[in-house]
Order: structure tokens, then C-alpha cells, then sequence
């Protein structure tokens, strides 16, 4: 692409290979991308700009040691439940004058875990500091922020991970793309299997996943919506179904530049 070359990366998951080859190497494959590419049916991936990928991952890092702060939380309360029968709200351990109820080595044993846990702590703060200070959200992106619970953190990730929405030809599309989207391979009515849960961004789906918790919190028609579902299945299902609407409304607010309406996102 620097040098003038127009680029399409092919979609790997997409692109099926003619099962009747008996012999498949470099050249035949070249050769078979060629021919799909010139029938117009070659299935191709969006190329990210590269003078946003460095962000994109470094958002993509802080969400790896959010994911270590977490672990090294629960293992601090976890020690102190099995010692001393006390739970600890996660506000005391977060505190830099927080002292262990324990003794001896099973004091000397957690404190590891809380030295590491202020230190990713001091990690995921200056990472945030940073993303901040190098990049704003695009003007049609901070319209997001209009929802309850996206905030800059979240609205970036979203803008970071989904690129241009003109690239998604319909909502459907884009909430598949952030996994909100059952998997389930359905005929006649009966489940035939599963098909791939994995097929498309994490990131965005731990985006509107966070989104959605602080949604049933702060927002009474999600929060009915949430206790509708849950009641018919269970609290995992109920709060990816909340996930899923909010993607659907991020796709919609996007498009049409339009603010959050939760009576429309949560609406019969």
C-alpha cells in the first residue's frame, strides 16, 4: 500500500478451497485467490488504518492487564475467605494503606498478590493517560458516549475496534461482528448443531459487555428488560442479550447520527 499497490486481505475463514485439488501448494493457491477475486466473489477482511493500530493495541494491552488486576484481586480475597471466613470488598484492597488480616507466610503469600496488583494498577492508569492524550473520539463516534456507562475508555475501544461502520452492510452484521449473535445452526425448527461463537472481534464484545452492566444499573428500561430474560433463562444469557441491544443501537446511532433512545433500544 505504500508503494502504490492496491491491497485486499483475504478473508481465510471465508475463503474455501476447491475440494477436488489433488495437489495444493503456493502457486495454486495464488492462483485460486486470483480466480475468485476476478469472479467478484473473493470474501475479504478490513484493513485497519496503520496510524491508529498502535492505539488499537495499546487499548488492547491495558484490557490484558485489566484482566491480571482482576485475577490478582480475586486471589487476595479468596486467601483471606479460606483463612479467616471474612469477605473483603474489593474498595478496602484497591486503598494503598489496605493491611492483610493474615499472619506469617500466609500474610508474606497475599501480599505478592497485592504488591502486583497496584503495580498493573499503575500500568493500566498510565496506558489510559496515554490513549487519552494522543487521540480524541471521532466526532461521529462521541455520540456513543450518550449511552449510560460508555465513557472514554469504552467509546474509544468501540471507535478503535469497529473501524469505519460504513463497512457493515446492516446491524445484523455488526452485532455478528461483536459476537452478540447466537450461534446456533437451526432446521425445521430443531437445533443442529453450533456453529463458530469465536467468528469476530472480542474486544467489542467485552466493550458492550461492560456496557451492558453498567446499562441494567443506570438505565430502568434495560434493567427490566435484563429481569424479563433472566427470569426465562439465566443471568449470563440475560445480560449478552442486553449486549446484543446495545451493539444493535451503537449500529443505529452511528449510522443516522441520532443520540441514545433507551425506549427504542429496549422497546417490545
Amino acid at each position: 500500500m505504500d508503494h502504490g499497490y492496491h491491497v485486499e486481505l483475504s478473508n481465510p475463514a471465508a475463503t474455501a478451497q476447491y475440494e477436488g485439488l489433488k495437489y495444493a501448494g503456493d502457486r495454486h493457491d495464488a492462483w485460486w485467490l486470483a480466480h475468485l477475486r476476478r469472479l467478484d466473489i473473493l470474501p475479504t477482511g478490513y484493513i485497519y488504518p496503520p496510524e491508529q493500530r498502535a492505539i488499537r493495541d495499546m487499548l488492547r494491552r491495558r484490557l490484558q492487564l485489566v484482566h491480571m488486576r482482576a485475577k490478582q484481586l480475586i486471589s487476595i480475597q479468596n486467601q483471606i475467605w479460606r483463612s479467616t471466613g471474612k469477605k473483603v470488598a474489593s474498595n478496602q484492597i484497591r486503598r494503598k494503606d489496605f493491611q492483610l488480616p493474615l499472619n506469617g507466610l500466609l500474610r508474606q503469600s497475599a501480599q505478592s498478590n497485592v504488591t502486583l496488583f497496584h503495580a498493573i494498577d499503575t500500568e493500566i492508569i498510565q496506558l489510559e493517560q496515554t490513549v487519552l492524550g494522543e487521540i480524541e473520539l471521532d466526532k461521529s463516534f462521541k455520540i456513543l458516549k450518550t449511552i449510560k456507562g460508555i465513557g472514554d475508555i469504552l467509546g474509544m475501544t468501540i471507535m478503535l475496534e469497529t473501524g469505519t461502520i460504513k463497512r457493515f452492510k446492516s446491524v445484523g452484521n455488526y452485532a455478528s461482528y461483536c459476537r452478540c449473535v447466537n450461534s446456533v445452526r437451526m432446521s425445521n425448527g430443531k437445533k443442529k448443531g453450533k456453529g463458530n461463537a469465536k467468528a469476530g472481534n472480542k474486544y467489542l464484545s467485552w466493550a458492550f459487555s461492560e456496557a451492558a452492566h453498567f446499562a441494567i444499573r443506570f438505565q430502568p428500561e434495560a434493567k427490566r428488560f435484563f429481569e424479563r430474560k433472566k427470569s426465562k433463562t439465566n443471568g449470563i444469557v440475560a445480560m449478552r442479550a442486553v449486549a446484543h441491544k446495545l451493539a444493535r443501537a451503537s449500529y443505529r446511532m452511528l449510522q443516522e447520527q441520532t443520540p441514545y433512545d433507551a425506549s427504542k433500544a429496549f422497546g417490545n
